[in-house]
């Protein structure tokens, strides 16, 4: 590994308008290198990547390409220089295959006609390299967000990157798939790409990353070697305070605590079957399970967001039907979806829109009280610790972090007495996730129930006072208490049942 960074930024200084948002950065970039850029969201990562790509451009400060000061007026001469960004939002064209993505804008010629043969046998491998069996005539409209990723990082593949900088690539990744990713890295390093990786799972900083900067409030406050950092030194360098108490205390939930909601039989077509639980007033119930196992479209059909049918379903003791998500709304169940960017925000709107869409009865309805919206939208940029430079700030201009708190108040606006929330932490910072893990155990100790539907093992762990296990659309097993634990969860997903000493017991 070459002490000669290949790739730097010089006391950069970015500007939106009015708004600096990285002031004085300085990094280096070394071939044969991971070098990990962490911080909470809005704390100018991203806005740095881009810089580095050409994506944006610095308003003061040099950009060096091994030694020499460049300017790229596009991402276009970033990758003509060998520096290659993998964007946190998909950068894909929707309507065009696979194939057309991954060529897209270097298409390959045989004289004056496409060499489509080559392409498709190129696609075909760059894909097989990151093990991803989506067929390349297939529309990106049609995959599931983990095919996106693996296509876009199949895409970078292709462009023989000298700088390969990826920003949050395994945020929708199954663990087998960023540990595909991860081999790919391995390999990446060892031919010398220099490579830039960012991740809130500072568990695959320290498994990847050689070193790490760490920016707060638009600057790196540290820069150093993983191996002389834990995982709790990096955290608290992120938020500027210890986040070692990730998770509040549990409630104790009584077992003769009201039942706020009872499902028995439900069944949506293709994803579950015959599912039966109960809710307590006061209890966070975690939903777990392998990706594919029905946990998502469970809760949807629950809520009228896709075609559902159950036996019986109550809530407050009272039978009700949902088949519409108005239905839901109205017995005041609320789902907050996994998918912020594309079902749960409208980004090219403002704050205010958003945050009232749902619950615009309470603003006047036909004619919409302003005053009233203006003054909600301040409340919540209070109650739920919402950054933004200014008000009517564009929502997909907002931090991801931000953009799932903007979310969290939108689903509060309707009065939720019962509140499904669907991977509430997906792609977000420690200090966020500690603040978002505070408001719901708030709120189930306020007297409402709580679903969580989570990947991370741990936030089900920690959050939790009973998991349901899914698996293959049906729930295999309960855990409650002191039994939860990652052994039990994993027992169940995979089907092979409870631990002999909680059978015994």
């Amino acid at each position: 590994m070459s002490d000669t960074p290949v790739l730097s930024l010089r006391d950069v200084h970015k500007s939106f308008g009015p708004v600096e948002v990285l002031h004085g950065v300085d990094l280096d970039i070394r071939a044969g290198e991971v070098l990990a850029l962490i911080g909470e969201n809005g704390a100018g990562k991203s806005t740095a990547m881009k810089c580095l790509a050409g994506y944006q451009p610095v308003t003061s400060g040099r950009i060096l390409l091994e030694g020499r000061a460049v300017t790229f007026a596009s991402l276009h001469e970033g990758e003509a220089a060998g520096i290659v960004l993998i964007h946190q939002e998909f950068n894909l064209a929707e309507q065009l295959t696979v194939e057309q993505n991954i060529f897209l804008g270097r298409e390959l010629r045989r004289g004056l006609l496409l060499d489509k043969p080559e392409m498709r046998r190129r696609s075909r491998e760059y894909l097989a390299r990151v093990k991803c069996r989506v067929d390349p005539d297939t529309p990106v409209s049609e995959l599931s967000n983990s095919d996106k990723q693996m296509v876009e990082i199949a895409k970078a593949l292709g462009r023989n990157a000298r700088v390969l900088i990826m920003d949050e690539p395994t945020a929708v990744l199954t663990n087998a798939e960023a540990a595909v990713l991860f081999e790919q890295v391995e390999a990446l390093r060892a031919s010398g790409t220099a490579i830039v990786f960012t991740s809130h799972k500072l568990g695959e900083v320290k498994q990847i990353a050689d070193r790490v900067s760490v920016m707060r409030d638009g600057a790196v406050v540290h820069t150093g070697q993983v191996a002389e950092m834990s995982e709790d030194q990096m955290a608290t360098a992120m938020v500027g305070r210890d986040v070692s108490d990730l998770y509040p205390a549990k409630a104790k939930v009584s077992a003769d605590a009201p039942v706020m909601l009872r499902v028995e039989g439900l069944d949506v077509p293709g994803h579950a079957r015959s599912l039966s639980f109960d809710l307590r007033q006061g209890e966070i119930l975690g939903i777990a399970g392998l990706v594919g196992s029905g946990r998502t479209e469970a809760m949807e059909g629950l809520c009228g967001l896709r075609p559902a049918s159950a036996a019986r379903i109550e809530i407050g003791g009272e039978r009700v039907q949902i088949r519409r998500p108005s239905d839901a709304l109205r017995h005041r169940l609320c789902y907050l979806t996994e998918d912020r960017k594309l079902r749960g925000l409208l980004l090219d709107k403002g704050m205010r829109e958003n945050l009232t869409l749902q619950a615009l009865r309470k603003f006047g309805g036909v004619l919409i009280d302003r005053q009233a919206e203006e003054a909600a939208l301040s409340r919540a940029i209070g109650d739920f610790d919402i950054r933004a430079g200014r008000r009517d700030v564009r929502v997909g201009n907002l931090s991801g972090g931000n953009q799932q708190k903007l979310l969290l108040a939108k689903v509060m606006q309707s009065d939720p007495e019962i509140l499904i929330v669907d991977e509430p932490t997906r792609g977000i910072d420690i200090g966020t996730k500690q603040q978002i893990y505070a408001f719901l155990s708030q709120l189930a100790a306020s007297g409402h129930g709580i679903i969580v539907i989570s990947s991370e093992m741990q936030e089900i762990i920690g959050l939790a006072t009973r998991v349901l296990v899914m698996r293959q659309g049906r729930i295999a097993g309960e855990v409650a208490g002191e039994a939860i634990t990652e052994e039990a969860i994993v027992r169940h997903a995979m089907g092979v049942g409870a631990d002999p000493s909680e059978r015994a017991a």
